[in-house]
């Protein structure tokens, strides 16, 4: 069924967050004693553990706390005033996660919307083949529909125990989602509402993307598995793999290359077989989130642990590192390449940092998310050469214009 959500707000709490996913949050962070401690004890930690507080790097005003948590929950004004001024006296801007912005001659202009449901969490950003951008509302199992040109949104319902982690696009305009707490492959016919869903044997499929072939092939994180799906007829197959497959692409010449989130590895699938060969990245910590490949074939990738981007050569195995502008705790988490530049974010950077590599000079430059509070996970590049980004903790999906 079609629903169009714009108006809704004062959501508290996203519904479909599960049992499941309560189970395993942290367990409570004590918070410092003053005015508002026990609203936001009581408000707060009705989504998430206090522990999220305590852990955030803060902000340098009341104002920017507000900003924050009025795309989660909607307050009445006594309280949220209540709520941000206790925020920003105990929890100020940690300074030391200011990120180190390069300067350089590009110009971007990134533009920004929140998404209607609050607290929805999203994510993944894709651009549809009518240039429509969609996201996934991972806590609210649902997935959103964005007119750039006008900013008018509209939301589709999935499958309250869905909890969609990634979406894409196929050729005919439907939506295809991984039901990461469902054990399912969905697809969303934008024109009837209509969902269908797959079955998985793996208990989180992650990441997705479409083949040449026609298949759509898809991680599992924690189950460490690899599927394929054949939407003509239903057919799934699945493997074991190495631990927490990640981020996943499809090269010009047919090979599915992973990311691995926990080994030091990266994995050529084979699409027919789903033989995956195996490439060892230098230094046992290095975790690759996510990663694309350059017109030559080259694999781009974030060392997310070590404060690094990388480059696999399939043809010699050799790889090359750089380190990122902000040091070994930038956390560089999602990657695309565009007209053979890289383009990542330092996630562990406050603001979140948007980065820009030139492989030709070996240099820099970057520039801070406007809503940098949360993590972009996920990155895609359109059809026009810019960039989608967004910004998971403050539900929003942006536009990066790359002049």
């Amino acid at each position: 069924m079609r629903i169009n959500l714009m108006n809704l707000v004062g959501l508290t709490c996203v519904l479909a967050f599960s049992q499941t996913a309560v189970a395993q949050r942290p367990s409570p962070s004590a918070l410092p004693d003053g005015p508002g401690k026990a609203l936001v004890e009581s408000i707060c930690s009705s989504c998430h553990s206090t522990a999220t507080i305590t852990r955030a790097a803060g902000f340098s005003s009341a104002e920017q706390w507000h900003d924050l948590f009025s795309t989660m929950i909607e307050l009445p004004a006594a309280q949220a005033n209540t709520i941000a001024t206790y925020l920003a006296e105990h929890f100020p801007e940690d300074t030391s996660r200011r990120p180190n912005l390069i300067a350089g001659d590009v110009e971007i202009e990134i533009i920004e919307w929140t998404v209607p449901t609050l607290g929805q969490r999203a994510r993944d950003p894709i651009e549809a083949p009518d240039g429509s951008i969609w996201w996934t509302g991972m806590w609210a199992s649902l997935t959103g529909r964005l007119d750039p040109e006008t900013g008018i949104m509209e939301e589709y319902r999935l499958p309250a125990t869905s909890r969609p982690h990634t979406i894409v696009p196929d050729a005919q305009g439907n939506i295809w989602y991984t039901g990461n707490s469902n054990a399912t492959i969905g697809k969303l016919d934008p024109q009837t509402g209509t969902v269908t869903e797959y079955k998985t044997q793996a208990r989180d499929p992650h990441s997705a993307t479409f083949h040449p072939n026609g298949n759509l092939y898809f991680t599992a994180q924690g189950a460490g598995m690899l599927g394929r799906l054949n939407p003509a007829t239903g057919e799934l197959k699945e493997i074991d793999t190495e631990p927490r497959p990640y981020g996943i692409k499809a090269a010009e010449d047919g090979t599915l290359w992973i990311a691995f989130n926990g080994t030091n590895k990266i994995g050529a699938m084979h699409p027919d077989t789903m033989e995956v060969k195996y490439y060892e990245i230098p230094n046992k910590r290095t975790r690759v989130r996510r990663l694309d490949l350059d017109s030559k074939g080259m694999v781009w990738f974030v060392n997310s642990t070590m404060g690094k981007i990388g480059r696999l050569d399939p043809a010699t195995g050799e790889i090359k590192q750089w380190d990122s502008p902000s040091g070994p705790s930038s956390h560089p988490y999602a990657l695309a390449v565009i007209d053979d530049v890289v383009w990542y974010n330092e996630s562990g950077m406050r603001p979140d940092a948007l980065v820009r590599f030139n492989p030709a000079s070996e240099s820099f430059q970057s520039w801070a998310i406007p809503s940098g509070a949360g993590i972009v996970r996920n990155v895609w590049a359109t059809e026009d050469g810019n960039l989608l980004i967004h910004q998971s903790s403050s539900n929003r999906v942006g536009l990066v214009k790359i002049n």
